[in-house]
């Protein structure tokens, strides 16, 4: 018996290029021109993009004839597509999904071909998770659902059912439902990105980070959020390196406030803010008379963090007789203060931070390399802000409601263009450089949208060049996926480009066209050993 359900005829698939037009007007009805034309002046209305899609079905229903219409967004990393709109069917307060291949839409998401089913009575992949149509009599209903494609991926999926009774057709109506399918593409994908961050957002606040101050969802932020929970119920000594800017402060605070020491204080020392003279007192204090000027006793940032944690931001700016102490306090757990002869016992957990490879203050003799190898017992290579992907617009959003909060303004959302430019620039200062980016942004917004007029001058300059570039928000977005996957690749591989390209089924000229491209370090991925001087 054959299969009641039809895909669209090859000769029915849409084609690009001049010859549209003719072969447009050639096969579609004056009605069903009408109504794409009423669709059409829809989406160029300045209304939100879910109004947009919603005003969309309502004129398929009126002047298509279809009774219930709905729109389900494909995530891109799962591949689930979960409804969206809707018109005739109610889905408010619901999370309605199929996961790729689950009845008919979960299908059409996987193959990205269209399936028509003349009488949804018969049809047992039909799953009705909606509950529109248990009251009615399917027999009497086809159902119709066709891919939204944009620039080649399928980013939605487009149903609806008709009164079997007013289908002259079944190719007919896949035909008319994969044009109005073709007008929304664009629509659609900047909705399934809007939501798709909201999403993130929504796991990220669910707990999946050590920290309600950490924000990331990147491969690379999850992998930093296993070490911390990994090293936190220790007193391992840990150190932290990362680039200026990308939040090793939050990090240090994130693994005391999930130890057992979270009751005890935590104790931060900024040592490249401290003269070399000063450093030591600092750390481990001084007895009276120690100096001139020492009127009396002074208890040092050691003593002051017994039983807590004490965190040495620019660790690598220690002077020499300061480094000795530490690994004496590393060593035994006790030092002397500056002038006495008495031995004070700390119980204190060490954490360290750099913005430097350790490595080369070695090979230049700055930094002891004994210190070094008790200091990294347990390292964390915190990833810079370019290398994380979408975690740019989730840290973006963040901001903007922090600022738009504290500075009392209307602002609930980034513009397209924006994002764009977010995730084409550099960030040479990290999360730092984006959180004043975005307070600016928010002071000077004067509607509920952050424009690119509202960023810096060299962001803006960014913002105006992405948006006359062929392929917009989604060739963006996939560079930056791009880049992310090739960086992880780096990271598994150690920095061996042969392996990464294994990884990612490509050839190693390949990854060493796109890694020379991107601009991307490949050493910075190798071992510490790997990249110890001889």
């Amino acid at each position: 018996m054959a299969s009641t359900r039809r895909a669209l005829p090859h000769r029915y698939r849409l084609s690009a290029g001049p010859r549209r037009r003719g072969w447009f007007m050639s096969v579609h009805t004056y009605e069903e021109l009408a109504a794409l034309h009423a669709i059409a002046k829809i989406l160029a209305q300045p209304w939100e993009l879910r109004d947009q899609l919603e005003g969309v079905l309502g004129e398929m229903s009126r002047r298509l004839g279809m009774q219930r219409g709905m729109i389900a967004l494909l995530d891109r990393d799962s591949g689930e597509a979960w409804l969206e709109v809707a018109h005739g069917v109610n889905i408010d307060g619901r999370e309605i999904t199929y996961r790729p291949g689950e009845g008919i839409t979960g299908k059409v998401a996987q193959t990205g071909r269209p399936v028509a089913i003349p009488n949804l009575g018969k049809e047992e992949f039909f799953l009705d998770r909606t509950g529109a149509r248990r009251a009615l009599n399917r027999d009497e209903l086809s159902f119709l659902c066709v891919p939204i494609t944009y620039e080649d991926r399928v980013v939605g999926i487009l149903s609806a059912d008709k009164w079997h009774k007013n289908v002259k057709s079944l190719d007919g109506e896949l035909l008319i439902m994969s044009a109005v399918a073709e007008l929304i593409a664009k629509a659609v994908h900047i909705l399934a990105l809007e939501e798709e961050n909201r999403r993130l957002r929504h796991l990220v606040n669910q707990g999946k980070s050590p920290s309600a101050s950490i924000i990331g969802h990147s491969k690379a932020m999850q992998e930093v959020f296993g070490l911390i929970r990994h090293v936190a119920d220790s007193g391992t000594t840990v150190l932290i390196v990362g680039e200026t800017g990308t939040g090793k402060e939050l990090v240090a605070r994130a693994i005391h406030e999930n130890s057992p020491r979270r009751k005890g204080p935590l104790i931060q020392v900024n040592c490249a803010a401290l003269p070399d003279t000063l450093i030591e007192s600092e750390l481990f204090g001084f007895e009276k008379g120690a100096f001139t000027g020492a009127v009396q006793r002074h208890r040092g940032r050691f003593e002051e963090a017994h039983g807590g944690t004490i965190f040495l931001d620019e660790v690598s700016e220690l002077s020499a007789a300061a480094q000795a102490k530490l690994l004496r306090v590393l060593q035994e757990r006790q030092f002397q203060p500056l002038g006495s002869s008495r031995l004070v016992k700390t119980d204190v957990r060490v954490i360290g931070a750099t913005n430097r490879p350790l490595e080369e203050a070695i090979a230049a003799g700055r930094f002891r390399s004994d210190l070094y190898y008790r200091l990294s017992v347990f390292p964390i290579y915190l990833p810079p802000l370019r290398e994380r992907g979408n975690d740019i617009i989730l840290l973006a959003d963040h901001f903007l409601l922090k600022y738009a909060k504290e500075l009392g303004k209307p602002v609930k959302k980034i513009s397209p263009a924006v994002i764009e430019a977010f995730l084409s620039h550099p960030w040479p200062g990290n999360v730092r450089e984006l959180e004043n980016c975005m307070e600016r942004a928010v002071l000077l917004a004067d509607s509920d949208t952050v424009e690119t007029s509202h960023l810096p001058p060299s962001l803006q300059t960014r913002g105006r060049e992405e948006e006359g570039k062929e392929g917009g928000l989604l060739s963006t977005v996939v560079k930056a996926q791009e880049r992310s996957l090739i960086i992880d690749a780096l990271r598994e591989a150690r920095g061996n480009q042969s392996e990464a390209a294994r990884i990612l089924g490509t050839t190693k000229r390949i990854i060493q066209y796109r890694i020379k491209k991107m601009g991307i370090d490949a050493a910075a991925f190798k071992a510490p050993k790997d990249r110890h001087p001889a």
